[in-house]
């Protein structure tokens, strides 16, 4: 493999990692930014910071090369057919991402990935050594992930109206139940760190063990929340219970920005990984380990992406899907992150940016079909449906080029 196409593989997976920052930030920071808990700047200077510690310091160090297993990989022994095929992977993948982005609409760069995957397998060895059992999977998500992640925030926020809202005695109700919310955010928080990342598998805890250990977290936190709820939020009434949910969905914003880093970094780094091995070894192989330097590229380019172009798809996502206020906010943040949780557990390949969208629209839905703009739904669900099949012939066009010019 020449230098050229390792030169050229640093510049794509730089540029998917901006592009995922710019658009995945909205998965996280959309709900608060829509919200009023904090401002467009300041959700992409958070998130910016968050995605680079998440990407450099708790992402994957070892990833699959032909990513999600899309391909098989015994069909595959040139080195150089692979490295071609990573690299127009990488780039269909990123002028999807940027034009989604463009049109200010959310979709999963996992699956972008993974579509571009299945053309470069497509071109290179047909319809058999494509795992179409996965790809089923993957369609799967596209309906169980929003469904799953939109009836945990409707719930959510029914809970929260009718025991909090409708109450003549609101702020009173909320101080009660705070620890409750203060004690489940940070279960959700602790359980997902140590159960969904890497870090969880450095520390050898399981199941069980980080469930017990996040349970008695949050119940130690949740009873220090509701101290410093109750002498620091002085105005009562729902102006009050709004500041009390506000505070809990910067925390849980922060999380997501944070696991996000971790989690999709993969994503741009995960094919170059793949690239950088096989200029090194100039063999294949379908696991590969992801040097620091790289997880710290992708860390740089996803915050420069969330910087830089960011605010596109959070205003989508914060504001034009329905109105959001801090408590439903918070109920958008605890469908997307509970349903990625459980998915992720279950071996489901679900897409935080799905989940996110249905949980928006599951907050929307408890107060009538009417406070959801089911016109940006559709658009968002139609860009969702023909990611794969974009991708993929992208990807197929930019092997061809490639191939012509390279080899």
């Amino acid at each position: 493999m020449t230098l050229t196409i390792l030169i050229l593989g640093i510049a794509a997976g730089l540029y998917m990692a901006w592009n995922i920052g710019a658009n995945d930030v909205a998965n996280g920071m959309a709900s608060a930014v829509g919200a009023k808990a904090i401002t467009l700047r300041q959700a992409v200077f958070i998130a910016g910071i968050l995605d680079f510690v998440g990407a450099a310091f708790i992402g994957c160090h070892v990833t699959s090369a032909i990513r999600k297993n899309i391909v098989d990989p015994s069909v595959l022994s040139d080195p150089n057919t692979v490295a071609l095929g990573l690299l127009a992977a990488l780039l269909a993948a990123s002028f999807w991402v940027f034009f989604a982005t463009w049109r200010q609409l959310p979709v999963s760069t996992t699956h972008s990935v993974v579509g571009a995957m299945i053309g470069f397998g497509l071109i290179t060895g047909g319809m058999s050594v494509i795992r179409w059992g996965k790809v089923m999977l993957i369609v799967l998500s596209w309906i169980v992930s929003p469904f799953f992640a939109s009836l945990l925030a409707f719930l959510m926020f029914r809970f929260i109206r009718n025991r909090i809202l409708s109450r003549p005695d609101m702020f009173v109700k909320a101080l009660r139940w705070s620890p409750f919310f203060v004690g489940l955010t940070f279960f959700i928080i602790f359980l997902s760190f140590l159960l969904k990342t890497p870090l969880g598998s450095r520390l050898g805890i399981g199941l069980g063990t980080g469930t017990l250990l996040s349970l008695g977290i949050a119940f130690v936190l949740g009873g220090i929340g509701q101290r410093i709820i109750r002498k620091t939020i002085l105005r009562r009434g729902e102006e009050g219970v709004e500041e009390i949910f506000r505070r809990l969905q910067v925390l849980t914003s922060c999380y997501v920005a944070l696991a996000h880093g971790a989690n999709d970094v993969a994503n741009a780094m995960g094919p170059l990984a793949g690239i950088y091995i096989i200029y090194v070894t100039h063999a294949v192989s379908p696991e590969v380990p992801v040097p620091f330097f790289l997880l710290a590229l992708g860390g740089g380019g996803i915050a420069l992406g969330v910087i830089t172009w960011g605010h596109r798809v959070i205003e989508t996502v914060g504001t034009k899907i329905t109105t959001l206020t801090n408590t439903r906010g918070f109920s958008v943040d605890f469908g997307t992150a509970t349903c990625v949780l459980i998915a992720s557990k279950l071996g489901l390949p679900v897409s935080t940016t799905h989940a996110a969208v249905g949980a928006v629209v599951g907050v929307g839905l408890a107060r009538g079909m009417d406070a959801v703009d089911f016109r940006v739904v559709w658009k968002i669900c139609l860009y969702w449906v023909i990611t794969l099949p974009v991708a993929a012939v992208t990807c197929m066009f930019f092997y061809k080029l490639l191939e012509a010019v390279l080899m």
